[in-house]
């Protein structure tokens, strides 16, 4: 069920589609900045993938989902959190191969593709580069007004990355 503060087609400002990549649940959230520099959510949700499904038909799920957001909300950018390979490979090779359907799906929309690690994310959103999750969770809500208090922690880390691209980019 999609969660939105607004459904407009009509871009005030410079929208982005913040993903928090996975393969399981795929945090995304779009972000708009107006020309004054405020951002508001339009936008959360995670798309959830069955487990017992093959991995292919998980990942053509990822991407149908994303096309119709990116179809909805027109994002001028879509920005990703790169990778922090942890000990268990199995799992980092399955997110990594959801992440590049997620780059794909921007990439055919003609949709400028920005990256960021954990630690810029981190930085961004807490000043912090070691700030834990709860950290981020907590900054979130003092950054954009959220419309629900009832987020997962995959739809927290999308907007944490789309309020990243938007700090880092200046709306360009």
């Amino acid at each position: 069920m999609p969660k939105t503060n607004e459904n407009k087609k009509g871009v005030n400002g410079i929208r982005v589609l913040g993903v928090d990549p996975g393969y399981e649940r795929v945090g995304v959230a779009i972000v708009e900045q107006d020309e004054k520099g405020k951002e508001t959510l339009l936008y959360s949700d995670c798309i959830r993938t069955n487990k017992d499904l093959p991995h292919a038909v998980r990942l053509a799920s990822i991407a149908r989902e994303l096309e119709k957001v990116i179809s909805k909300y027109s994002p001028h950018m879509l920005a990703a959190e790169t990778l922090f390979f942890n000990v268990n490979q199995k799992t980092a090779m399955l997110v990594a191969e959801a992440r590049g359907v997620i780059i794909t799906a921007g990439s055919l929309k003609n949709i400028a593709i920005h990256e960021y690690s954990p630690l810029q994310i981190k930085i961004a959103t807490t000043g912090d580069g070691r700030a834990d999750k709860k950290q981020i969770i907590a900054m979130i809500p003092r950054l954009i007004k959220l419309a629900r208090k009832d987020l997962l922690d995959d739809e927290y880390d999308a907007i944490a990355v789309a309020l990243t691209c938007l700090a880092s980019t200046r709306g360009r």
